[in-house]
């Protein structure tokens, strides 16, 4: 095992190791909406195109579900028993859950069984996820160097556009040597499979990670019961972490998972393009999340929140009109473009803030309950409901009222946490009836 002076020594391996790990969790729990269409059309009865493909879309959904049960059970393990311990158990569940997914048969091998059995993967995919991102980010937090915490954190969120680049660059191989039939059939399970393939790997870079020295440095840590009396203690908090993260969850499912399937099933563009366009995506937000996270290191991070938030509201819709308008594959990447760079200027800042303003002895519980709520309630069905917004109103720039209805959510929660420093290592004012030790640090 690295011991703390070498991780000191060595922080980029640090990253490169989590994020690896943060790599495989993402990827294998996007995919699914990759391929939402062809999976409804194996795995759910065929009644018609919009039928199945609600189906699968609303499976993709039940996955965040269980994003909050994982948050509370598997964040009081990470901040019981360590970040390094819970990264792999949740890689674990995670592996057990897109294996299931990726080798079962189709409604017309085992007829209602099918669709069961990819439902209770997707729960454990949610389960494994409802930690993920907050023991990643957290662990991240506690090793960053004094003054650089957003772009260390920037790197939780930038190794998932990784999933998204790759995810992508395969699908769009797939495309181009698979026939459409080819892919119904069985090339949607290849993703899936490759995911499967890259878990040993994984496993072995985040075993030999080390534990984080403030995690270490803790006499006592808290029991699942102190953890949850924590929450619901903080509760408030929690609400207002859950506005914060509701823009970030929903522009990303917007503008990744979504993607291929709004370009298909609204706007009737080839396959191939859009997917090159999400993984231009996934490009643009590699770029833009460790800018801005280093950006709020200089600045803080309210200024970069609400500057977001506004340019979301008063550009969303048009941007989304101008594409109905006339779709085409540039202006479909042109609005995932700017989009992109929305949500890197959002959540670039926004992650890093979520950290900070948690509980020291529950950081990972109460930062994955956050965010697990969020994406159980907006953003996970994000996919789902775009479709039926579309198909009930006949207007293709729905998307773009959900987004701004996210924006101003987020907006809301920023200015309902107290001013303070704004930087890293600030001391925050509790919120008005909230017990100071909320901030402790």
């Amino acid at each position: 095992m690295i011991t703390p002076d070498k991780t000191r020594r060595s922080p980029l391996s640090s990253i490169l190791r989590v994020a690896a790990a943060n790599f495989l969790e993402m990827y294998d729990f996007m995919i699914f909406g990759y391929y939402a269409a062809a999976i409804g059309r194996t795995f759910f009865p065929k009644g018609s195109e919009f039928a199945s493909l609600m189906a699968a879309l609303a499976t993709f959904g039940v996955g965040f579900l269980m994003r909050p049960l994982g948050a509370l059970i598997l964040g009081a393990y990470v901040d019981r028993h360590g970040r390094r311990k819970g990264l792999i158990l949740t890689l674990g569940l995670m592996a057990t859950g897109t294996i299931s997914v990726a080798c079962v048969p189709g409604y017309a091998v085992i007829g209602i069984v099918a669709p069961l059995l990819v439902v209770a993967g997707r729960l454990l995919q949610g389960f494994s996820a409802g930690v993920a991102l907050g023991g990643v980010s957290v662990y991240l937090s506690e090793i960053a160097t004094p003054g650089h915490k957003g772009f260390y954190v920037a790197w939780q969120s930038a190794s998932q556009q990784c999933a998204v680049v790759f995810a992508a660059l395969l699908g769009v191989a797939l495309n181009s040597t698979l026939t459409t039939a080819q892919m119904d059939a069985w090339g949607w399970r290849v993703p899936l499979l490759v995911g499967c393939c890259i878990i040993p790997v994984l496993f072995w870079l985040t075993r030999s990670l080390a534990e984080t020295e403030e995690f270490l440095a803790r006499q006592r840590h808290p029991s699942l019961g102190e953890v949850l009396r924590s929450v619901a203690t903080n509760w408030r908090l929690v609400l207002v972490g859950t506005m914060l993260v509701t823009m970030t969850t929903v522009t990303f499912y917007m503008i990744t998972a979504y993607t291929p399937t709004f370009g298909s099933a609204a706007l009737h563009l080839a396959g191939r393009d859009n997917l090159i366009v999400t993984l231009c995506v996934g490009i643009s937000n590699f770029i833009w999340l460790p800018v801005m996270g280093a950006l709020s290191d200089r600045v803080g991070r309210r200024p970069l929140l609400a500057g977001a938030t506004l340019l979301a509201l008063a550009t969303a819709y048009p941007m989304l009109s101008w594409l109905a308008g006339a779709p085409s594959f540039s202006r479909l990447l042109a609005v995932e473009l700017w989009l992109s760079f929305l949500f890197g200027s959002y959540n670039g800042a926004m992650t890093v803030y979520l950290t900070e303003i948690m509980p020291a002895r529950v950081k990972a519980s109460g930062f994955s309950l956050a965010y697990s709520l969020a994406t159980a309630i907006f953003g996970g069905f994000t996919p789902a409901i775009c479709t039926y917004l579309i198909q009930a109103t006949g207007n293709r720039a729905m998307p773009g009222l959900w987004l701004s209805l996210a924006a101003i959510l987020s907006l809301m929660a920023a200015t309902l946490v107290p001013r303070s420093r704004d930087r890293e290592g600030a001391v925050l004012v509790p919120i008005p009836q909230q017990p100071a030790q909320v901030y402790e640090t």
